[in-house]
């Protein structure tokens, strides 16, 4: 019997960026029909490949086989030709399109729209049944939450008949309810014979849905095993070179006096929708509050107004001093002086300027001390040394503080907004989705720092769709739903069952069917949401 061919085979990939050997002679199989993972560090080389495989990037040795066959990848429209498609962890959609325009964005039929668009919506009804990637073609980008966009990213690849799915880090950007969908897509997918790339660091994802997983260290493909012939210990240690603990390992809280106090707080966003509903709790020195809840609730925009770059009502004090909640005393700069440090959930838009080097992000915020100052000038020689010792010290690669924000890895950008923020040694630290996108060696420190800033004395508001982040991390737990706080619990006393129901409005306990009619009544109120949106 003729050996099945792979549907993909890399041979001897090399790619190297100036100085940095991004990839060093990987060769990788992956059969047709599976789900094949692959994991690594932050700057380990698996986007860098997978861009090569795509067409962004060509590399500078190797050779590519799609289903036995030699293949020249020169650009993404030769991979789409060859049956690839790719859905980046930073999506490439047009937010002001519809879902339809989007879709068949590049691939339309002639100079024409009005045929291709009555097409691809003929397409788009047949492919949102077959794999359960229902959304309304003709709503607009920006009215879709993230995981409806990533079901139009992932409409698009099939749309142009993709065969080989290539998936960047999924679910960095999916609530858990939005990631349990995106599995069931996956599933389906593989059923109808389709071959998927998944590329993620996050262990349980690789556990629940692959069936074959490589992993890549420093550049180098290091091992490929068959999922069900390993264990999250097992591929930690692949991936970093040493055992990996996979708990979060912290004393009992000891707490001191109230840090924060939120009283009443409301906020309404600038298409008069609102967002924070009368919140009101209190966080002490040496302690956790994490909240959980389903994005869009308000956690956001609770941040965003403890962290000084949106406005409220309400009363704030901190340390027993009020704090302004709108005019010119409510800014970023007064909330650092009052002793708050924000690392924001979008580093990208609210934690770093992108375009400049890592030197100049690790003072931002912070430029105004006289430390930094010398006159009217900069101090820009102790300002690059201290850089280069945070980028150490938070094991930030490539360790080089002249390279621009946008030129790191999205885990790396995260660990330059997290040195700045951290080592300024804040009484109390805003910190959202603190590990989005970052590999499990720098989660381990991540989390390991988090509670060193704890037991030193100060509060940690923690926001974050990761529930077992918000379990291992938190001392208390606040679950908000609609803008409002349905109930504070112990982690030790609850369990992701609770705290889900709480996240969805529901005190109680409840079986499938109420399950699935809840999950149904989430999908309503998100659509309506979207609707107001475009209202509005």
């Amino acid at each position: 019997m003729t050996e099945q061919a792979p549907a993909i085979e890399l041979k001897g990939i090399s790619k190297a960026f100036g100085p940095v050997q991004a990839n060093k002679d990987i060769s990788i199989r992956v059969m047709p029909g599976t789900i094949h993972g692959i994991i690594g560090e932050n700057g380990a080389g698996k986007s860098t490949l997978m861009s090569i495989l795509y067409g962004f990037y060509k590399a500078d040795r190797g050779e590519i086989f799609i289903s036995g066959r030699k293949t020249e990848i020169p650009d993404s429209q030769a991979a789409i030709a060859a049956g690839i498609g790719m859905v980046f962890q930073h999506f490439k959609l047009v937010e002001n399109f519809t879902v339809v325009e989007n879709v068949i964005l590049g691939a339309e039929d002639g100079a024409m729209l009005r045929p291709s668009i009555s097409k691809a919506r003929k397409s788009l009804k047949s492919l949102a049944e077959e794999y359960e990637l229902n959304v309304d073609p003709d709503a607009l980008i920006e009215h879709l939450s993230v995981g409806h966009q990533q079901r139009v990213e992932i409409l698009k690849a099939l749309y142009r008949q993709a065969d080989i799915l290539i998936l960047d880090e999924p679910t960095g950007v999916l609530t858990p309810a939005e990631a349990d969908h995106l599995f069931r897509i996956l599933d389906n997918l593989r059923a109808e014979g389709k071959t998927i790339i998944l590329i993620t660091h996050k262990l349980r994802e690789i556990m629940e849905i692959t069936d074959t997983v490589s992993v890549m260290r420093r550049g180098e493909m290091t091992a490929t095993v068959k999922t069900a012939e390993t264990s999250p210990e097992e591929l930690a240690e692949l991936m970093v070179g040493r055992k990996v603990l996979l708990r979060v390992d912290k004393k009992p809280a000891t707490p001191g006096d109230v840090v924060l106090s939120v009283d009443d707080l409301k906020v309404t966003d600038d298409k008069g929708v609102h967002r924070v509903k009368g919140v009101s709790f209190e966080i002490r020195k040496g302690e956790i509050l994490g909240i959980a809840g389903v994005a869009g609730n308000g956690q956001s925009e609770l941040m965003e107004v403890l962290g000084g770059i949106a406005q409220g009502t309400g009363t704030i004090t901190m340390n027993g001093r009020t704090i302004a909640l709108a005019g010119r005393d409510s800014d970023g700069q007064a909330r650092r002086r009052a002793g708050i440090a924000h690392v924001p959930e979008d580093r990208q838009r609210e934690g770093l300027i992108m375009d400049y080097g890592a030197w100049e992000n690790v003072v931002f915020g912070y430029h105004l001390d006289p430390k930094w100052q010398s006159g009217f000038l900069m101090r820009n020689t102790a300002i690059v040394e201290e850089a280069q010792g945070k980028m150490e010290r938070f094991d930030v690669r490539p360790p080089n503080p002249k390279l621009a924000a946008k030129n790191f890895s999205g885990g790396n950008q995260q660990k330059i907004v997290l040195a700045r923020e951290i080592e300024q040694n804040p009484d109390l630290l805003l910190v959202g989705q603190p590990t989005r996108g970052v590999d499990i060696g720098a989660i381990e420190f991540i989390h390991q720092e988090i509670i060193r800033l704890r037991d030193q004395g100060a509060a940690v508001l923690l926001v974050s769709v990761e529930l077992d982040e918000i379990m291992a991390l938190s001392d208390r737990i606040a679950v908000m739903f609609d803008g409002r706080i349905m109930g504070f619990r112990d982690p030790a006393e609850t369990n992701e069952r609770e705290l889900g129901l709480l996240m969805a409005g529901i005190e109680g306990e409840v079986d499938g069917d109420e399950w699935q009619a809840i999950d149904r009544q989430l999908e309503r109120k998100e659509a309506e949401e979207a609707r107001e949106a475009g209202d509005a």
